[in-house]
């Protein structure tokens, strides 16, 4: 399997995930320019993809996914209320209905060799999700947007090979930027998003002997950096309570708005 962040932050979001035989998009939050080139970049078609599997509707996640279905009739799958908010959203113009394939959260369906499932997540969107893929012996999971977590989401990603988690702002930048205080409250809410400290607490409660890669995304342009999401998230493991610490796997940073290191495994 492999997996390559095309874009990850709170600007756009596209997630590249698949086999030998079968690729999906997680996400098209980006102009269909920018997925094709990303794609092309890694030797690869946005037609060669066989999904887009859309987390939920804010339009960081789907900004280009109206093109991008258009111009290639790619298949979307999202959950019935991701749904409804896309088809009642004017920035992503008119989608055929038929592109649409309705998934539930906690049902795993299958694109070709890849077996998929959703994951419902905490957040301020219409019905969203996490997924989770898995091909033979190899799964990886992308795991942003993320208000908090429970014992629920804890076991959906434990044996993890790969995981791309949410590390979206420092706390002390956010609380001491400008943004509206409405805004602040609702992105440190249990709606909002993941701060660094709490991506790593969650990444110390999945690690394991056999976990790879960590991939840290959705970064906020204005509260936070990479090298201190890098380094808040592997001081938090390494003084969790945890077996590890944070020199013991990689930890990879996704780029805004560029294409990542490509993770094979």
């Amino acid at each position: 399997m492999e997996l390559c962040s095309i874009a990850s932050g709170s600007s756009g979001n596209c997630i590249c995930v698949g086999s030998d035989d079968c690729h999906v998009l997680i996400d098209a939050g980006i102009s269909g320019k920018k997925v094709e080139a990303g794609l092309n970049s890694l030797g690869m078609k946005t037609e060669e993809m066989k999904g887009i599997l859309v987390t939920h509707e804010h339009t960081d996640h789907i900004a280009g996914l109206g093109v991008v279905a258009r111009r290639y009739g790619i298949p979307i799958y999202a959950t019935r209320g991701t749904i409804d908010a896309i088809l009642h959203t004017k920035s992503v113009g008119k989608v055929d209905e038929a592109l649409f394939c309705e998934v539930t959260p906690g049902t795993e369906f299958t694109i070709g060799d890849l077996e998929i499932e959703p994951i419902p997540i905490s957040h301020d969107a219409a019905d969203p999700v996490a997924y989770k893929i898995r091909h033979e012996d190899r799964t990886a999971a992308v795991v942003t947007d993320l208000g908090t977590y429970d014992e629920k989401i804890i076991e959906k990603i434990r044996n993890l090979d790969v995981l791309l988690l949410e590390a979206n702002h420092d706390v002390h930048m956010l609380q001491a930027g400008s943004y509206p205080y409405p805004l602040k409250q609702r992105i440190l809410g249990e709606r909002g998003h993941l701060s660094n400290e709490h991506s790593g607490q969650l990444l110390g409660e999945v690690l394991h002997d056999n976990f790879k890669t960590v991939m840290l995304g959705h970064l906020s342009k204005e509260n936070n950096y990479a090298e201190l999401a890098y380094e808040a998230v592997r001081l938090e493991v390494t003084l969790g309570e945890n077996p590890y610490k944070g020199d013991d796997f990689p930890i990879y940073v996704a780029k805004r708005d560029e294409p990542s290191e490509r993770i094979v495994f």
